[in-house]
């Protein structure tokens, strides 16, 4: 009797048969395949360097879409107050949003699995004082406490990402130690302390492997919230610097110039930014319902 394979699993099918039902899905999906190509080869494909001061000409600042330079280029999505294209600094912009999303993201992730781990194994003094710290985290909003963050530490891609770590890794400790929790009053966890396993072995072995599932679900849609959250505190004039834009500082630098008609500047990037958020929570929320096992 063979062994099925991995690909074969009931859950595995499932999963795969709720997305191949849902148009919606496979277009978010699709979206977000594009978005994430486009920043990784925003290198390889953008027509300029945005980052480049010496590749900037002020002299083609704030041409509208489908514009000519002075030296014959075209800038399909027009150049904004620095003269800079927008299609490259809204493959960059996308590049770096994508970039302090996901590192955010694992950042926190990670701190959070394993203090909810801690808190769920050992229980007692431990467990109180890991719990009381993360109400303490969840009791301030996560915009004020992002803003004193930053206002304390400076501007920067590293200090943005180092922020939304501060402020997002509670809600995983608190979901991982639930989750945990539940998992130790089975029956195998009784089993593998009756044995004598080190409890480190019981802990990454066989806690969090079981119990990690749907903290990992929360983290996909999570991605979003913390791209809105840097967009925000880039918008807010706190967040990553002039010099390597996001989508969200890009749509801050083209505020102005709304009420003038120069929309483009603020328009493409919000757009792409939209669709970012949008793809990210479409397939973040159909596999959190794919995953559940109630349905």
């Amino acid at each position: 009797m063979s062994i099925p394979s991995e690909a074969a699993t009931p859950l595995r099918a499932l999963v795969l048969k709720r997305i191949r039902s849902r148009p919606t899905l496979r277009g978010a999906a699709i979206l977000l395949g594009i978005l994430v190509a486009l920043a990784v080869l925003a290198p390889f494909i953008a027509p300029q360097n945005p980052h480049d001061l010496a590749a900037l000409n002020v002299m083609d600042n704030r041409l509208p879409p489908g514009a000519e330079s002075m030296m014959g280029a075209t800038y399909w999505l027009g150049t904004d107050a620095q003269g800079r294209d927008m299609l490259s600094a809204i493959l960059y912009g996308l590049r770096t949003s994508l970039m302090v999303g996901l590192l955010a993201t694992l950042g926190a992730l990670v701190i959070g699995v394993m203090a909810g781990l801690v808190a769920a194994q050992f229980g007692g003094a431990v467990d109180a004082i890991i719990m009381r710290i993360v109400d303490f985290m969840l009791g301030f909003p996560s915009i004020l406490v992002a803003l004193v963050l930053l206002a304390s530490i400076g501007r920067g891609v590293d200090k943005v990402i180092l922020a939304i770590v501060l402020v997002q890794w509670a809600q995983y400790a608190r979901l991982m130690r639930a989750a945990a929790m539940v998992e130790r009053r089975k029956e195998y966890i009784e089993a593998a302390v009756n044995f004598g396993l080190p409890t480190r072995h019981i802990m990454l072995m066989h806690l969090l492997p079981n119990a990690i599932g749907s903290v990992l679900v929360v983290a996909s849609i999570s991605i979003a919230g913390a791209i809105t959250l840097e967009a925000t505190l880039s918008f807010l004039g706190v967040g990553v610097p002039i010099t390597q834009p996001s989508l969200g500082l890009l749509i801050a630098n083209g505020f102005e110039f709304l009420l003038s008609g120069e929309y483009w500047i603020a328009v493409f990037p919000g757009i792409a930014l939209v669709l970012l958020i949008m793809s990210l929570n479409l397939v973040g929320d159909r596999l959190r319902r794919s995953l559940n096992v109630r349905s």
